[in-house]
């Protein structure tokens, strides 16, 4: 059976480049049948909080990328690195090193001198010396000298790299906490990896770790390194591309599901599909359309995925998503129209839910125009026609025709053109200038609201 593992270290948000890394590891096992883990590798003891892991854990769920077995956490799993490691040291596969960080200093600090690789040089694999006292050792793992290590990778194609390349890698720190090289492996191992699925920025530890799979008697498993994730302007993802927190995106309006179908086209494609379904990624994913060339991203694109899935999303639900960005707003959603019937009207002219509940405010409470826009729509003249617009508007039967009658009667009966009387209107009712068919949108604000908001924009009226 496949199995697949997500293994975020928790010292910071999850970020674009994870969430597409966990969804990929997702997708593919659910493709095949297999088993999704979650693996919380902790051990960078100054940097790991709590908070960081449920930042994590907020944003797996919030994404839908459940997974079957974990959250495993390495801080849990010290005894089982500590045997491990005393396999190898039994086998003469790692070794004890003594090295103060003074001494490690000095000997990158003359290797750089001449003009050499910095990279320890194995003074204490083969030394017979006496363990000076005081320092307590950490346990470094033995590659061999010579050959090469050589693996299929199911993205980039066959890697080799020469063991002479490689130094002895520190397995166990001397606190007795595992480094990732070593913690990874046993981890993989024990939890029956098939296929590890990450960043290429592993790339260069996956020779090392190979060898440390065969030091302990285990069958290696597939690796597949993704691309690099680029901002637009072909430079390394930050923050000022929209590299910030998955969980920032959902507090800025985005839809998870376009979200999702996003990261799953930075870097893998099938045919020409843009627009696609949980469903369908799970029916369509493999790792032979990753591609080779880093990813770009692009939030204009997001932007658009996301318009497209609000589009289509289904308006109740939609309404709970909006109704806390309008609840902060100050706006009583129970004074005022159904929010779904609201946000149908508005939905196909915003990109985010922040967007669309910025446009329904003015259906719940009444936006005071600025100075400028009566200046500019307000005059004496129309005064006469908006107070006769006003009483008419009390005597109809409040729907959509009949006010869209009451307006051509004024426009009409005042010798007008209806964008005279349209615009003021539209201000006077919701403070902006552009909102959806006047019609439509009094229609839903309301009768009481309506007339109560004409009455205190009239005597802002001149004259």
């Amino acid at each position: 059976m496949i199995r697949t593992r997500f293994a975020p270290s928790p010292t910071g948000y999850l970020h674009i480049g994870g969430a597409r890394t966990a969804l990929f590891c997702w997708a593919y096992a659910r493709r095949h049948g297999g088993k999704f883990i979650l693996r919380v590798e902790d051990t960078d003891l100054e940097r790991s909080t709590q908070q960081s892991v449920k930042a994590i854990l907020d944003s797996m769920a919030w994404l839908g990328l459940d997974c079957d077995e974990g959250p495993f956490f390495q801080m849990q799993r010290l005894k089982r690195y500590h045997d491990a490691a005393q396999q190898l040291l039994k086998e003469g596969k790692a070794y004890r090193c003594y090295c103060s960080k003074q001494e490690l200093d000095a000997m990158r600090e003359a290797q750089r001198a001449r003009g050499e690789k910095p990279r320890y040089d194995g003074r204490w694999r083969d030394s017979k010396a006496p363990p000076p006292t005081g320092i307590p050792p950490v346990v470094r793992f033995r590659n061999p000298l010579a050959g090469e290590v050589t693996w299929d990778d199911q993205v980039k194609g066959p890697i080799t790299i020469a063991n002479g390349e490689l130094d002895d890698v520190v397995i166990m720190r001397a606190d007795g906490v595992p480094t990732y090289n070593f913690g990874v492996v046993v981890d993989d191992i024990d939890m029956n990896i098939t296929h590890v699925i990450r960043g290429d920025d592993h790339v260069n530890n996956t020779p090392r770790q190979i060898n440390i799979y065969k030091a302990l008697g285990a069958t290696l498993p597939k690796f597949a390194h993704l691309p690099m994730i680029l901002g637009n302007d072909g430079e390394r993802l930050s923050k000022r591309h929209g590299a910030v927190s998955v969980m920032q995106y959902r507090d800025d309006g985005f839809l998870p599901e376009a979200l999702v179908n996003y990261l799953a086209r930075l870097g893998w494609s099938h045919g020409d599909a843009e627009m696609f379904t949980r469903e369908q990624l799970v029916e369509w994913f493999d790792l032979a359309h990753v591609s080779k060339p880093p990813a770009r991203f692009d939030p204009d694109k997001l932007l658009w995925l996301n318009q497209q899935y609000i589009k289509q999303a289904d308006s109740h639900r939609l309404a709970k998503l909006v109704q806390p960005f309008l609840i902060a707003d100050g706006c009583d959603t129970a004074d005022g129209p159904p929010l779904y019937s609201v946000l149908d009207l508005l939905r196909g002219r915003v990109h985010t839910l922040r967007e669309l509940a910025d446009a329904a405010v003015f259906f719940y409470r009444p936006l005071e125009p600025s100075e400028s826009l009566r200046q500019q729509h307000y005059s004496a003249e129309l005064k006469p026609a908006f107070a006769d617009l006003h009483e008419r508007f009390h005597a109809i039967v409040w729907n959509r025709a009949a006010i869209s009658d009451v307006i051509k009667g004024v426009v009409a009966a005042h010798g007008l053109k209806m964008p005279k009387l349209a615009m003021p209107l539209r201000v006077m009712v919701t403070g902006e200038t552009q909102t959806p068919s006047i019609d439509a949108t009094l229609e839903l604000i309301g009768r009481e609201h309506v007339l109560a908001r004409m009455s205190a924009q009239l005597q802002r009226f001149p004259g």
